[in-house]
């Protein structure tokens, strides 16, 4: 494939498609390439010269339709679209997996950065990189203050008994990717079970909400929320404990996994509680287990790609020191709980 036509994506059977469910939107030939940084779901960006989109696709080859559920992604972003949540405008959702091999959907194409890293804050300088992930924040609180029921998503998720399928899924995670001693890590499960708190009133939540998964604009204002995979309705103090977790400087020179919390003027993970507390009007008093929960799932995911890459069935730059970094994260993830 040319970079022009990148593997997944063919760009004849997209165009045939959008022709015929969306007459007029597409001038020119069309073009696409990949977009770095994904996680896991394949994204591309396509013009025709003038518009641009993105298309949303599963992995290739994948084999597990729940884990990519397109039609799931797709839905979430229509129903918060009229809302003053920002997400990107949803063009079509495609089914027929004859078009590209695997279901997709194409939304609109938005100018934004996403930061993945310090060094990538650093150059707005300590007040716009502040405003920035304040409004982070401020995002997030819209995002939790929509009514479920209000765009179409009562039925989205199971709210009840939220946190404790959370924390019973992520220890089958923990024992399938079991290869070594980890000291530690069922002493967190154990005692993230023991002090589980008393959800709020359950709200749509994102499920991996940092600030690589948003796109900033030239104003530092947040143009788009990405990234909508593991989203469904549940505890909202999920995505702040994940934010808190994301906002702690990460004690390993050299990390494969990175936080931003370490550019000048980004504000304390403190702040960022007070902020959501102020905006959101919700008790933010188990702040630290939610935090230390993201630990204990971080840790959990790490450890997993630690023992594929020991397998020889993944690789990817700096999957050779990801093993370092799980007692790093368990380490937080206990402290954080005992400080709590």
């Amino acid at each position: 494939m040319s970079p022009d036509h990148p593997p997944g994506l063919d760009l004849d059977r997209l165009r045939a498609l959008l022709d015929r469910e969306r007459p007029g939107l597409v001038g020119g030939p069309l073009t696409g390439r990949l977009i770095e940084g994904g996680r896991s779901n394949l994204t591309y960006a396509v013009t025709d010269g003038t518009a641009r989109w993105v298309v949303r696709r599963p992995p290739l080859g994948h084999v597990l339709a729940t884990a990519h559920d397109m039609r799931r992604e797709h839905r979430v972003i229509s129903a918060l679209h009229p809302t003053s949540v920002p997400v990107p405008e949803p063009v079509l959702l495609c089914e027929d997996e004859e078009v590209l091999g695997a279901p997709f959907y194409v939304m609109e194409f938005v100018e934004g950065t996403p930061y993945r890293t310090a060094d990538q804050l650093a150059p707005l300088g300590p007040g716009r990189t502040r405003d920035a992930v304040l409004s982070l924040v401020d995002t997030l609180v819209e995002l939790h203050a929509v009514d479920p029921a209000a765009v179409g998503l009562a039925d989205f998720g199971r709210p009840e008994g939220f946190l404790d399928r959370q924390l019973r899924r992520w220890g089958k995670q923990l024992d399938a990717s079991r290869s070594r001693d980890l000291a530690g890590i069922d002493e967190l499960h154990a005692a993230l079970g023991r002090e589980l708190p008393d959800s709020p009133a359950p709200a749509v939540v994102h499920g991996d909400y940092r600030l690589d998964n948003v796109l900033i604009g030239e104003d530092d204002r947040i143009r788009a929320i990405l990234d909508w995979e593991m989203s469904t309705l549940g505890d909202p103090l999920t995505d702040l404990g994940l934010l808190v977790m994301y906002s702690m400087p990460l004690a390993l020179p050299d990390s494969p996994v990175s936080t931003t919390a370490t550019a000048p003027g980004h504000p304390s993970p403190r702040e960022l509680v007070e902020r959501y507390a102020a905006g959101s009007g919700r008790d933010v008093s188990a702040v630290s287990w939610y935090t230390a929960f993201a630990w204990f799932k971080l840790a959990v995911i790490l450890e997993g790609i630690h023992y594929r890459y020991t397998l020889g069935q993944t690789v990817g730059r700096g999957f050779d020191r990801i093993g370092d970094l799980v007692p790093v994260f368990i380490d937080h993830g206990l402290t954080t709980l005992q400080e709590g």
